[in-house]
C-alpha cells in the first residue's frame, strides 16, 4: 500500500480540526441559549447519542441522494444506490436488493453516463451533488433551530444534524486523497479541464454498467482498455484505465502479461488510489501463487499494510479468490481453502456484479486445477 503524502495527511487533519472547532462553537452557542431550561444531563446525553447516529445515517442517504438527483439532471441513468452494505441495483429492467460493502466508503451512487458529445461528458454536478445536498439540508436545519429554539432536545438534535452535515460536506468537498479512495472534491478536481480524464471517467462508468448487465471485461470494446502513458496516469481518473487494463488481462487469463503490467503499475509514480493498488497487489499474489510460487516473493508483497487491507476487504470476491489460492499453494491447507470457497459462494449470492462472479469462478477453477495437478505429480 502506498502511504499518503504529507500534504494530503495535513489537509485531512486540518479538515478534522475544523469540523471539531465548528462542533464546539455550535454546541457552546446552543448551551448558552438552552442551559437554564435543560437540567437533565442524562436526557441530554441520550439525545446527543441518538441524534448523532440518526444524523450520520441521514446525511449518508442525503449525500448519495444528491449524487443521484444531480446525476439524473445531468443526463445519467440509474444503476445502483448503496447505503452501508445495502444496495439497490437495476438489473434486467428490475430493481434488486443486493449486499455489498467497500472499504473507505459508507455509501455509493453509481449511474450510467450519457453518450459523450464532442469528446465530453458532464461530470461536475454528478460528483459534487452530494456535497450540495448536505449543505442545503444543513441550511434548512439551521432555520428550524431558530423555529424550535424553545424545544431544547429538538433544537439539540437539529444542531447535531447541522454539524454532521457541514462536516460531511467539508470532508467530501475539499479535495483530498484519503487512505483508500479519493473524495468527491478530488475527483471533480481531477476531471476539471482534462478531456482525457473525463473520457476515463466515462469509460469507468460504462464498464460498471456493462458489468452489472453480465458482460465480462474480455467481451467489452477493446478501445476502452488502451493503456495510457505513465505521465497521463499521474491523474487519478486516467490511472483507472491502467487498472482496468490489468483486470481485463486477468479476465482473458493472460496471467503473465497481467503480472508484468501490475508490477509496472504498482512501481510507478501514479494517481492509482490505494483501493485499486491493494487489489492489484492481491492479484499479483494470486498470479505468483499459481505460477512460480516463490514464498519469499509472496512474503514481500504481504506487508503489514497489505494484510490490513485484505482484512478490510474480506468480503470482496477477488480478495477471497486470492486467499483461496494462498491457502492451497502457500499453506497447503485444503480444508481452509474449502471454507474460503464456501465463503465465496455465500458472498456471491448477494454480490451485485454477475460478470465479476463468473470471472472469479474461472480463476478459482484454474487455481484448483493447478493445485490438483501438482499433487498428482508429487
Amino acid at each position: 500500500m502506498k502511504k499518503l503524502s504529507f500534504k494530503w495527511r495535513f489537509i485531512s487533519l486540518l479538515v478534522k480540526i475544523l469540523s471539531l472547532a465548528i462542533t464546539f462553537v455550535l454546541c457552546l452557542v446552543h448551551s448558552i441559549f438552552t442551559f437554564e431550561r435543560d437540567s437533565s444531563l442524562a436526557l441530554s446525553m441520550v439525545t446527543l447519542i441518538v441524534s448523532c447516529v440518526v444524523s450520520y445515517v441521514l446525511h449518508i442517504i442525503i449525500h448519495e441522494g444528491g449524487h443521484l438527483v444531480f446525476g439524473l439532471l445531468s443526463g445519467y441513468k440509474f444503476r445502483s444506490f448503496r447505503i452501508l452494505s445495502f444496495m439497490l441495483i437495476k438489473q434486467d429492467g428490475k430493481i434488486k436488493l443486493k449486499r455489498f460493502s467497500l472499504a473507505g466508503t459508507l455509501g455509493q451512487c453509481l449511474l450510467a453516463p450519457p453518450e459523450m458529445k464532442d469528446g465530453k461528458c458532464p461530470t461536475f454536478w454528478y460528483n459534487m451533488g452530494g456535497v450540495i445536498f448536505n449543505l442545503i439540508t444543513s441550511a434548512i436545519a439551521v432555520a428550524l433551530i431558530f423555529v424550535f429554539i424553545n424545544v431544547p432536545y429538538l433544537s439539540l438534535g437539529l444542531l447535531l444534524f447541522v454539524i454532521i452535515g457541514i462536516s460531511t460536506a467539508l470532508t467530501n468537498g475539499i479535495p483530498m486523497r484519503t487512505k483508500i479512495v479519493d473524495n468527491d472534491g478530488y475527483n471533480a478536481f481531477s476531471l476539471s479541464k482534462n478531456d482525457e480524464a473525463r473520457r476515463a471517467f466515462w469509460i469507468q462508468l460504462k464498464v460498471g454498467e456493462q458489468g452489472a448487465c453480465g458482460v465480462r471485461l474480455k467481451d467489452m470494446p477493446d478501445e476502452w482498455f488502451e493503456l495510457p502513458s505513465d505521465e497521463a496516469m499521474k491523474n487519478s481518473m486516467i490511472a483507472v484505465l491502467g487498472v482496468l487494463r490489468a483486470n481485463r488481462l486477468l479476465d482473458e487469463i493472460k496471467l503473465d502479461e497481467a503480472e508484468r503490467l501490475m508490477a509496472h503499475l504498482t512501481s510507478i509514480d501514479s494517481g492509482i488510489v490505494n483501493l485499486h493498488r491493494g487489489l492489484l497487489i492481491c492479484d499479483r499474489i494470486y498470479c505468483e501463487l499459481i505460477g512460480e510460487n516463490r514464498k519469499e516473493f509472496v512474503d514481500s508483497l504481504l506487508t503489514r499494510e497489505q494484510e490490513g487491507f485484505i482484512s478490510s476487504m474480506k468480503s470482496y470476491i477477488s480478495v477471497i479468490r486470492m486467499q483461496y489460492a494462498y491457502a492451497l499453494f502457500y499453506e497447503n491447507d485444503k480444508e481452509k481453502a474449502e471454507k474460503l470457497l464456501s465463503t465465496f459462494e455465500k458472498v456471491s449470492k448477494t454480490y451485485p456484479n454477475p460478470s465479476d462472479i463468473e470471472s472469479e469462478k474461472e480463476l478459482i477453477s484454474i487455481a484448483n486445477e493447478r493445485y490438483n495437478t501438482e499433487k498428482e505429480t508429487e
